[in-house]
């Protein structure tokens, strides 16, 4: 079973990369992130014609989160509010960053963390808060299905290893500071474990490359698009790769598929 996830930066635009790699690549669940579009114009039909179930949680123009399975999608639940209560998840939920639904007995979360914008600023903590209650929500979510993976885009990276130029912690640099990677150290003591990092431990490895500067071209990106699996499936794993292909393409999403496979 392979698994992958990918931000496509917009599933309109991506449409037929997405598809064409889907062709290439016929993984059995493809979780998506920043889908940019509302529900009803999701473009269903292409994928359902590709033999894909869906489960979307959108909204217009940002955000935005999907599960695509050729297995029946099962439970479906959208945010943080049907594992939490509405009094503690707030506002949280109003911006479309989650979706799970149980896959062949897995549990596939898929997540678009907030990017957090500049540092000490609203945004910033908003993230803080969000990865506060992400915790919160796996937390309950281990104890009812211990066959659990969580993946997309995390839009931080967990050590020095995982960015071409590691940032200083006086720099500030969002998505490398202290507090963002304490929040995730905070997840992983739930038994969760880096499925890339159970097969790839140097670095120079990256899932994540600006626009700008020809970062791709120098390789000079991050990875910050995670596959975090429970101790049942870490026991399965038989490889997690990041895809750079698409990358290379024409107008393509500044991030590449991360595929975990399972035996």
């Amino acid at each position: 079973m392979k698994i992958a996830t990918w931000n496509v930066n917009s599933i309109r635009t991506r449409q037929t990369q997405v598809l064409d790699w889907l062709q290439q690549h016929p993984v059995e669940v493809l979780c998506l992130q920043e889908t940019k579009v509302v529900d009803d114009s999701f473009p269903r039909s292409p994928f359902a014609e590709a033999g894909y179930e869906m489960c979307i949680s959108g909204q217009k123009s940002y955000n935005g989160v999907a599960i695509l399975s050729r297995s029946s999608l099962e439970n479906v639940t959208v945010g943080f509010t049907p594992i939490l209560d509405a009094e503690t998840v707030g506002i949280f939920d109003d911006q479309k960053r989650l979706i799970a639904a149980t896959v062949d007995g897995i549990r596939i979360i898929s997540v678009y963390v907030p990017n957090g914008g500049a540092y000490d600023s609203d945004k910033y903590h908003y993230k803080l808060q969000w990865l506060q209650l992400l915790r919160q929500y796996l937390e309950s979510s281990i104890d009812k299905y211990p066959n659990l993976c969580i993946c997309g885009d995390f839009n931080l990276v967990p050590d020095d290893r995982d960015i071409h130029k590691p940032a200083r912690p006086q720099d500030f640099i969002v998505g490398t500071t202290t507090a963002e990677r304490e929040a995730l150290q905070e997840i992983l003591p739930l038994d969760l474990v880096d499925a890339f990092r159970e097969f790839t431990t140097e670095g120079g490895h990256y899932s994540w490359w600006d626009y700008r500067a020809a970062s791709f071209r120098r390789n000079a990106g991050w990875r910050i698009d995670h596959h975090y699996i429970t101790p049942s499936l870490r026991d399965r794993a038989v490889a997690c790769i990041i895809d750079k292909q698409p990358r290379s393409q024409t107008k393509p999403s500044d991030h590449v598929p991360v595929i975990l496979e399972l035996k």
